[in-house]
């Protein structure tokens, strides 16, 4: 079980890289929640910006 855990991590963080990678190529950006429950945009560059609540709810 622990092998089955550590290779799922692996390929989340594998995952993760791959996302950077194309938003660096097509100049974009990736969306992902932090440890502390944060929604971000982080972009190429490095710059990470919060995504405020209202910009979520799309009405």
């Amino acid at each position: 079980m622990k092998n089955l855990t550590q290779d799922l991590a692996k390929l989340i963080r594998l995952t993760g890289d791959r996302a950077k990678l194309d938003a660096k190529a097509n100049g974009t950006y990736i969306v992902y929640k932090t440890a502390n429950g944060q929604i971000v945009k982080e972009y190429s560059t490095g710059q990470i910006e919060e995504i405020k609540e209202q910009e979520l709810n799309h009405d």
